[in-house]
């Protein structure tokens, strides 16, 4: 009887025939929406929930409707008396609902579903109903000190122009929850001091907004530091408006050190130390020749071939040996060249023929099938994740299934077949039969970019077989939204742990710069230079940012994004492998290479597998991401570091640096400091020194012995194991 009553109830409250007139699209998807029925924790997982399956968060309002009216026989509604249908009585749990109470009897989320009932289920015109555009206000979120709040207000604004407050049903995330957190109405709380992004998303709609949270000590000052290029007054820009100093210049020794490892992934030797640390150049001037000499050098190209090699997956397991030593050698002579960045990545995308004759050409022959080649091309090239689109529009940002296929479409017409020598394929335009179908209805994709194209005035985007001609000029062209700047952001990443997009492959709203002016200043200058990688990372390293100090104030101790000083970095493994051979003077035996191959000189994972690099985080380069690469340091590492064979044998080389100092008749003073040279880069601080002596003259066992304890301990050390 109560269950009579309050339908009666309902249906005089709602069913009135003044009601607002509502519809699918515009009305009812977003409450679904915003009370989780859509959530990939609910009827929006890729199975369902209990046997019924909506879109994950209402990327597809046609299926849902279909669903909703047709499932099991449309039992989900009862249109001679709405208020007995079960998308009304479930979710106010008058009927047992495994996802509990989503809205009350009396709330206006339930008025707007029963009058879509009883109104006859309309589902609306997506050519007027669907959002166009979201506004929010503010558009910056700026507080003094923790601890403040504020709220937003967010607006819809519809295909036919108009209007709607949709705050309560807009979804708001925070993507540091612990700096900026949301409240249940759209309101936002500074919970310390940092920055944050807000993610608003409302009906496939996207847009952001910066949150920003002072540091609440008084007395900060701004001390004007040397400002070497436009990367310093970008970056002293934000950091004065933050409130914070950023720290001073590293020393010459440092320097030294640091962009040794950075341009050539090799440490100086002694002498070079001794000679930079000399030098009574002035600083600046020094330090740009040091740059310039080692852009110049062989292991330079060797650093960026690896690089490069992981990221285009040179890798034998996919190319054979001659295919990943004729690609490792193709990257090799690109870089030699200084080959403008969008030509290089232009011969790949359009390559054909011999993968043995054009080495570019292996690129495809890692991936082979169309969608992956697609979503690699995107990841490496672009920055952008496209692999969430195959199943569903993407949750995070604007790419829809349907533009996954579309883009998937340029590589439809990619052929490989066995060529004539052994391990050779043949890449080729096929002719006919390459169509890309959409898995829902199997209707034909046609290829189409993401974004409007640069391909302009050439005519429509070809649908034959030089589809993939099309998409090469389009994705290295100074155009793309994409291209150069999720290239300089990348490359910015090398330098510094961190790209000012971060992960530097993951380029979205959601996913915003730590400082945008800087990031678009990068662009055009990259573009200026007709995208010169060398005039880049020559700029990079010649900034005063750069080339900070890790030593921390009391107003960037707390700062992990903005770049006021330097974060240490592990050694990358090919690195540290260099870096114990210049140390120990002793190179390991690594298999299937000359005798004097540096581990950065490795044409792929292949050699010296399972080994010390593996085990350091070298890529096994079956993944484009640059995650791959592992830098953490780990239990079974911190192992190897201490008794693995690796180490202990460079460390008691008979032929080694100790072993050739005690022999050439080196004091232990010069023993020491040539020690401390070979590892950290820097001789020792006077402590350091008196404590190296005071040990090699202990006599507790032979001197060269004593000597190589003292150069383990260096080796296993914080100073040697990171760049500073």
């Amino acid at each position: 009887m109560r269950f009579s009553i309050t339908l009666l109830a309902a249906t005089s409250l709602f069913g009135a025939a003044d009601a607002p007139k509502v519809n699918f699209v515009r009305d009812v998807a977003p409450v679904l929406n915003k009370a989780g029925c859509m959530s990939g924790t609910c009827h929006g997982a890729a199975k369902g929930k209990n046997g019924f399956k909506l879109s994950l968060r209402g990327y597809d309002p046609q299926f849902d409707y279909e669903a909703l009216l047709y499932d099991l026989g449309g039992r989900r509604f009862n249109r001679a008396d709405p208020g007995r249908s079960l998308m009304l009585t479930k979710p106010t749990q008058q009927v047992a609902h495994g996802g509990g109470l989503r809205f009350e009897i009396n709330s206006d989320y339930y008025k707007i579903i029963y009058n879509w009932i009883a109104q006859g289920v309309p589902y609306g015109d997506p050519a007027k109903d669907s959002v166009k555009s979201l506004d929010v206000e503010p558009k910056e979120i700026f507080m003094e000190k923790p601890g403040g709040t504020t709220t937003v207000k967010i607006v819809a604004t519809f295909n036919d122009g108009g209007t709607r407050d949709v705050t309560r049903e807009a979804n708001i995330d925070s993507n540091i929850p612990d700096v900026a957190a949301v409240g249940d109405k759209a309101d936002i709380k500074g919970a310390r001091m940092g920055e944050a992004t807000l993610l608003v998303r409302y009906q496939g709609k996207f847009t952001s907004v910066p949150v920003t949270i002072l540091n609440p000590a008084p007395g900060f000052a701004w001390k004007q530091v040397p400002q070497n290029n436009y990367i310093d007054q970008l970056i002293d820009a934000k950091l004065q408006r933050l409130k914070i100093q950023p720290s001073g210049l590293v020393d010459d020794a440092g320097f030294l050190r640091r962009v040794s490892l950075d341009l050539t992934g090799q440490l100086p030797d002694p002498n070079e130390v001794r000679a930079f640390v000399a030098d009574t150049t002035p600083a600046k001037l020094k330090r740009s020749r040091l740059i310039e000499k080692l852009i110049a050098s062989p292991a330079f190209i060797d650093h960026w071939t690896l690089k490069w090699g992981d990221l285009l997956q040179a890798n034998r397991k996919y190319l054979g040996e001659k295919g990943v030593y004729e690609f490792d050698e193709w990257i090799r002579e690109s870089f030699t060249a200084n080959k403008p960045y969008d030509k290089m990545v232009r011969e790949i995308l359009s390559s054909s023929g011999s993968s043995n004759q054009n080495p570019a050409a292996n690129f495809f022959r890692v991936t082979r099938d169309p969608k992956s080649t697609m979503e690699k091309t995107t990841q490496v090239f672009l920055g952008v994740r496209m692999v969430c689109a195959q199943c569903h529009d993407h949750p995070f940002e604007r790419w829809t299934q349907n533009q996954y296929y579309e883009m998937s479409a340029f590589y439809s017409a990619l052929g490989i077949r066995p060529g004539y020598e052994v391990g050779e394929e043949i890449i080729y335009n096929q002719r006919a039969d390459f169509d890309m179908k959409h898995p829902k209805d199997g209707r034909v994709m046609k290829p189409a970019f993401i974004v409007p194209a640069s391909y302009g005035s050439s005519g429509p985007v070809p649908t034959d077989s030089h589809r993939r001609m099309a998409l090469a000029e389009w994705v290295t062209s100074r155009d793309n939204p994409f291209f150069a700047k999720s290239t300089v952001n990348r490359v910015w990443s090398y330098f510094f742990g961190r790209g000012i997009i971060d992960p530097v492959d993951d380029i979205r709203a959601s996913n915003p710069p730590s400082n945008p002016a800087l990031l678009d200043a990068l662009t055009k200058d990259f573009l200026d230079h007709n995208f010169d990688l060398r005039q880049l990372m020559r700029t990079i390293t010649n900034s005063r940012t750069y080339q900070a100090s890790m030593t921390t104030n009391e107003w960037n101790a707390g700062d992990a994004d903005n770049f006021s000083h330097a974060i240490p970095r592990r050694l990358a493994a090919e690195e540290l492998l260099d870096a114990l051979t210049l140390a120990t003077g002793v190179r390991p035996n690594l298999p299937e290479v000359p005798p004097d191959t540096r581990a950065e000189q490795l044409p792929d994972p292949h050699v010296g597998k399972d080994g010390f690099l593996d085990l350091f985080g070298r890529p096994s380069r079956e993944s484009s991401c640059e995650c791959e690469r592992r830098s953490d340091i780990s239990l079974p590492q911190a192992l190897n570091l201490v008794n693995g064979q690796t180490i202990s044998d460079a460390v008691a080389g008979g032929n080694g640096r100790v072993a050739k100092a005690i022999l050439s008749g080196k004091s232990d003073r010069d023993l020491v400091e040539e020690l401390y040279l070979a590892s950290f880069s820097r001789t020792p601080t006077a402590a350091e020194a008196e404590l190296g002596l005071k040990y090699l003259s202990s006599g507790s066992r032979g001197r060269a012995a004593l000597a190589q304890d003292l150069l383990w301990a260096l080796v296993n050390s914080k100073p040697f194991l990171y760049n500073y």
